[in-house]
């Protein structure tokens, strides 16, 4: 049994493609997998949300969402405009060990970043994982990060907000890799794992979402690397998208 809590270092950066991905991975190596959004926001009820969009990419997950607001807001702000009660570390780490009790891998998927506020108490998506933690599950954080500049604060201050709070960073994906990097996306390769200390485990190719089946599985295989059960190689994706150094002046 493993738990797997994805964060990012901000929204849209694709948190839920990644949650697919290594969903789609795992089950096709025969395990039983739950996917638990603790909050979803900016979905109507009734409306598919983001557990939804990782069974279609992915296939038969377990699905499971503790609470859903209309607004597409932080979930504290947004269950408080509604009227709707929050969601607290507890209730989270309560549906992650039910889950777990029954499933090989539970990803547990956040809202926007890591330290996004899921109570009026200030509660975050790290305290969940840190619930889990103490109810005794294995739980490890992948953060999610987007390919071009800016990425590298996010990520710095993702992965010292976890060792601030003694919670693992098992790595980072690059969760929309473009079809022609600019010159920081190639620069963010290298710089990432140093900004972090956490190693590269991924780049998805943007639009890989596009569809389901086997063409995500494929690009899923292709862009996670084997911690994450795929084939994607870190050093050399490194070096073949290396910028060459400018010319020397004069």
């Amino acid at each position: 049994m493993a738990v797997l809590v994805v964060t990012g270092t901000g929204t849209e950066i694709g948190k839920t493609v990644t949650t697919a991905a290594v969903a789609a991975l795992a089950l096709d190596a025969g395990r039983r997998v739950a996917v638990l959004k603790p909050a979803q926001t900016g979905v109507a009820p009734g409306d598919p949300g983001d557990v939804d969009e990782v069974a279609r990419l992915a296939g038969p997950v377990t699905r499971s969402e503790l609470a859903r607001y209309p607004e597409p807001l932080a979930p504290d702000t947004a269950a408080r405009r509604c009227g709707l009660p929050p969601v607290g570390p507890r209730e989270v780490a309560e549906e992650a060990a039910r889950l777990a009790a029954g499933h090989d891998l539970v990803l547990v998927e956040g809202a926007g970043g890591l330290l996004v506020r899921l109570d009026a108490a200030g509660h975050t998506l790290a305290d969940a994982a840190l619930a889990m933690r103490a109810a005794g599950l294995p739980a490890e954080v992948l953060a999610v990060a987007p390919a071009g500049l800016g990425t590298l604060n996010g990520a710095a201050l993702t992965a010292e907000a976890l060792r601030a709070r003694g919670l693992p960073l098992l790595g980072l994906v690059v969760g929309s890799w473009p079809a022609d990097p600019d010159l920081a996306a190639r620069c963010n390769l290298a710089d990432l794992p140093a900004v972090t200390g956490a190693p590269l485990l991924g780049a998805l190719p943007a639009g890989c979402a596009a569809s389901g089946g086997p063409g995500f599985l494929s690009a899923a295989r292709a862009g996670l690397s084997p911690r994450l059960g795929g084939t994607w190689d870190a050093s050399a994706f490194t070096a073949a998208h290396a910028a060459p150094l400018p010319a020397p002046a004069g």
